[in-house]
């Protein structure tokens, strides 16, 4: 639905808002994010502004808009001089000078020393503000600053803490770097806000005169510190009280730890959105991501593409684009993205992880685990980085380092599924499946609906002797590929081949791997079912949906699977109706077809397969003995003529 001139021109002005406010409190990438959007909205005409202004000819920029709290903006300006001399420190990168011009070390210890005998409690109930009960004689009385200048002053303690963290930390995958060292400042930071909450917290939960950006930097601390629903319960607040502060939302994200499928609501919004901010490149970045995550690499690297001739001095979110290049083998393209990203800044983490995808297409694999660590030298938290790191180990056979730099991404990001997956492939490389199986599990549930994921279950179950639930996860592998392809919603039920009637086509490595467990446990006529499946997925068609919907319920009692072994598996293909061709695994089910026709003397059926075997250029030995025995054995029963 599009706007009207007056609602466009507020969403302006909310933008502008957005910028000025987050830019006083050094919230850099915030700012960045309110002032693309802000330009991505279309100018209007000439005149029709002025038309819908209620006041003609009075317009206030954000910059000078005063506080709206009375009190906020007599504090704000008061300190105005120190507040100017602190954002100039936070600017040069002075973090600790910074803090210090309102809040000095000497006095932030006298404040919180005296508040450590009387722990601060949490009642619940109504009545008078919490600041008025049984109020603590010993306590200094914390420093009346305004919440702006308050932010300012924690904000670069947090970032000091940080800085320091990086500094002694050891070399990425050195013998010394255990990921165990903390942001010393955090004890800091959330006991002074923790008091800072007490003293203006009612007992109905509000907190006087608040504008939410105390909130998102208590919920960043406790995040840190792995206070998860805390946390949340504090950036919520703070989105509430000012919902344009992106980095808020982001933080947010971080710690959901379920993530709901895409849909064509998600598409729908999108495009809603570009409606509005047509040249947004955060809204364009989206759109690619969408339909990379949907595993549609061509669309994605087309809109990416579009992205990057619009915007070519952006590097966000272009370490996903390596990744759709590396999949579909575009070097030329690939090769070029890196060497621009080295051109604009060769010393981000994106550029970094670009170069390592372009070395590991070249298989070179030492190089590419160089410019991986380099990216996750200028920032640890770089998730695509550690999980990349993962694959070029797992290429190098360094199952040590890929264990580790997979268990690193998910202390990053728990919602990884393709580290959880890259462990469970590690892990099955050692033979130690009852692992693997748990990590591939754990990957199941963060990527519902994948069919690869189930695969990867069952061929574990197979391994572990567990037959009859690696055939039930293989099924399930069947039914995920099906409602990727007709876009069904997750936890619909239904039967398999219902579903895959819209295409035609099943996997047929998935069905001779159902086949020969069913053949494991002795059920031949099940396996003869679906190794006939598996090869009249050859052709596509009504042949390939078969009549097996009886056989293949599937149960909707676990949750989906995840994608193939991160973003470089390369059968992105969707399904078709034109079938696969022949392919090994319906060459060796066609084999064992015509062995099961041999054990049952059905000579003819078995002659047929045979000779289509011997085309087939897959099995053609072994096809031509069984040719030469099916004609012994019709010569010797007088049927050979009528075969011939």
């Amino acid at each position: 639905m599009p706007l009207s001139s007056h609602e466009v021109a507020q969403l302006r002005i909310a933008l502008q808002d957005a910028v000025v406010k987050c830019s006083e409190r050094c919230l850099y990438q915030s700012a960045k994010w309110a002032a693309e959007l802000l330009n991505a909205v279309p100018e209007p005409a000439d005149g029709e502004e002025e038309a819908d202004d209620p006041e003609p000819g009075k317009h206030t920029s954000p910059i000078f808009a005063p506080n709206q709290d009375a009190g906020e903006a007599a504090l704000e300006a008061k300190e105005l001089s120190r507040y100017l001399l602190a954002k100039s420190l936070f600017d040069c990168k002075e973090y600790d000078r910074c803090a210090a011009v309102f809040l000095p070390d000497s006095l932030l210890s006298t404040v919180l020393d005296s508040r450590l005998e009387k722990p601060l409690a949490t009642p619940k109930g109504k009545g008078k503000s919490r600041a008025t009960d049984e109020p603590s004689l010993s306590a200094v009385p914390l420093p009346k600053l305004s919440q702006k200048s308050l932010f300012l002053a924690l904000y670069a303690k947090f970032i000091s803490g940080e800085k320091r963290k990086n500094e002694e930390s050891e070399m990425v995958m050195g013998p010394q770097d255990l990921g165990t060292v903390v942001n010393k400042q955090l004890l800091t930071v959330g006991r002074f806000l923790a008091a800072w909450f007490e003293e203006r917290t009612t007992d109905d939960d509000e907190v006087v005169g608040s504008q939410g950006w105390l909130e998102y930097l208590y919920g960043m601390v406790l995040a840190k510190e792995k206070n998860d629903e805390k946390a949340l319960e504090f950036l919520i607040r703070s989105v509430h009280k000012y919902p344009m502060n992106w980095g808020c939302w982001l933080e947010m994200t971080s710690l959901i730890s379920r993530v709901e499928d895409q849909s064509a609501g998600l598409a729908n919004s999108l495009d809603q959105l570009l409606s509005i901010f047509p040249t947004s490149s955060f809204l364009l970045t989206c759109n690619a991501l969408l339909a990379y995550h949907a595993k549609d690499l061509m669309t994605a690297e087309q809109h990416f593409s579009r992205l990057l001739s619009l915007h070519p001095h952006r590097l966000d979110s272009l370490d996903h684009y390596s990744n759709i290049l590396y999949v579909l083998n575009l070097r030329p393209k690939l090769a070029f993205l890196a060497h621009l990203c080295s051109s604009v800044d060769k010393f981000r983490p994106e550029s970094c992880v670009v170069i390592g995808n372009y070395y590991s297409l070249l298989s070179m694999h030492e190089k590419a685990v160089g410019y991986f660590r380099r990216a996750l030298t200028l920032d640890r938290s770089c998730l695509s980085a550690w999980t990349l790191m993962g694959h070029e180990y797992v290429e190098l056979k360094n199952t040590h380092a890929a264990i580790e730099s997979y268990r690193r991404a998910v202390d990053v990001n728990r919602r990884d599924y393709r580290a959880w997956y890259g462990l469970g492939q590690t892990y099955e490389m050692l033979e130690m499946h009852t692992y693997s199986l748990w990590y591939y599990k754990k990957a199941a549930g963060l990527r519902p609906w994948d069919g690869k994921m189930w695969m990867a279950v069952g061929s574990c179950l197979q391994k572990m002797g567990r037959e009859r639930d690696g055939i039930k996860a293989l099924k399930r592998a069947l039914l995920a590929d099906a409602y990727y392809d007709v876009g069904s919603s997750f936890g619909s039920g239904g039967d398999l081949l219902g579903a895959r009637g819209a295409t035609g086509q099943m996997d047929p490595e998935i069905l001779l791997q159902i086949a020969t467990m069913y053949d494991q446990l002795g059920e031949e006529e099940e396996a003869k079912a679906y190794m006939e499946l598996c090869v009249a997925q050859e052709d596509g068609g009504p042949a390939a949906a078969g009549n097996l919907s009886e056989s293949v319920r599937i149960h909707n009692d676990s949750p989906g699977g995840s994608e193939g072994y991160h973003e470089r598996d390369d059968n992105h293909a969707e399904g078709n109706a034109e079938g696969t061709g022949v392919t090994a695994a319906t060459s060796k089910a066609r084999m064992w077809l015509a062995k099961f026709a041999m054990r049952t003397a059905d000579y003819t059926t078995a002659n047929q397969l045979a000779a289509e075997l011997c085309q087939d250029g897959v099995e053609v030995e072994e096809a031509k003995a069984l040719v030469r025995e099916v004609r012994s054995r019709l010569e010797a029963s007088g049927m050979l003529a009528s075969a011939g």
